[in-house]
């Protein structure tokens, strides 16, 4: 008598229905589960087209000299040309400074602004409006407006500080305060946008935690170190984020109030790409193209995790 096994015997495990062999179901197992992925394609094709071709096309062409016809591959030199060059080394150094005090005083000044237009005061809705209004306009209506204002003989803000006998200062024109004024814009341009983010996370802290703080004795500063801040904690890490990388990408103001003067000393990292793009340099404005988006990426990818790991914390 023979005991070989049968080629179609029935492995323990497999799931025997009636009419549907145990090979086709799993295959039939198998197709549904992969059909989920097939809704991604369209949004994978268009990640690929719209954003990644153009990303490793860049990084492509920053190790080039071109034209728009033709390129010739040069490796690194216009690496080793953009930070060997004054110029464009300042205006590194210049746009991290410009993005901390942009990001820092938007937080400061938002979150202060959120504690009182949360508050029960007469006219917080106006009041509200007034704040985020600088948002509604376009920057480079802004950047006109506050480069007349801030004009050293016939703006309206020198004027209203020699009517008091104060000095009058060339705010965009004097190499010591040109990039410390064009954040001033720029934060009052912002700053509805950090307040709005700060109002929305303390109206979302529930109202029983300050009740009970009240009720043990607690008071405004207290409420605010141990309550308002730790609960809000995660509208400040947006804050950050979102005002760091605009810090860190701005352009449009500094190009419309100075184009990086006087000199150089309001140039930034985006100024400096753009003189050179209308420059012809092509390659080395990608250079800088390149090392700004490895800069943004090198302090925004730690830092949102250290804001994130410090809200799983609580």
């Amino acid at each position: 008598m023979s005991t070989a096994t049968p080629a179609t015997a029935i492995q323990a495990g497999d799931i025997v229905t009636e009419g549907h062999p145990p090979g086709k179901k799993k295959a039939r197992r198998g197709i549904k589960s992969y059909y989920p992925t097939w809704f991604f394609i369209p949004a994978l094709v268009l990640y690929v087209v719209f954003f990644a071709l153009p990303t490793f096309s860049s990084f492509y062409f920053s190790l080039t000299r071109w034209s728009l016809f033709d390129s010739t591959f040069i490796g690194f030199q216009n690496y080793v040309q953009f930070f060997s060059d004054p110029q464009l080394y300042t205006s590194f150094i210049h746009t991290l400074v410009y993005a901390v005090i942009t990001s820092g005083a938007k937080v400061i000044i938002g979150f202060f602004l959120a504690l009182l237009l949360t508050a029960p005061i007469i006219g917080r809705g106006y009041l509200r409006a007034v704040v985020f209004f600088p948002v509604l306009l376009s920057t480079i209506g802004v950047g006109i407006m506050w480069k007349a204002l801030l004009d050293p003989f016939h703006g309206m803000v020198n004027a209203v500080l020699g009517f008091f006998g104060l000095p009058q200062p060339g705010w965009l024109t004097d190499p010591n305060l040109a990039l410390y004024s064009i954040a001033g814009i720029d934060i009052w341009k912002g700053i509805g946008i950090a307040t709005l983010i700060f109002m929305a996370g303390i109206v979302a802290i529930p109202t029983e935690y300050f009740e009970a703080a009240r009720i043990d004795g607690a008071g405004a500063w207290k409420i605010m170190r141990q309550i308002t801040i730790p609960l809000t904690r995660g509208a400040t890490a947006t804050v950050i984020i979102l005002s760091l990388i605009g810090g860190l990408r701005s352009f449009d103001i500094i190009w419309v109030t100075t184009g990086g003067g006087p000199g150089f000393t309001s140039d930034v990292l985006a100024s400096v790409i753009y003189k050179q793009y209308q420059a012809g340099f092509f390659g080395l404005s990608t250079a800088g193209n390149v090392v700004l988006f490895l800069l943004v990426t090198a302090i925004m990818v730690p830092l949102s995790y250290f804001l994130n790991r410090k809200q799983v914390e609580l």
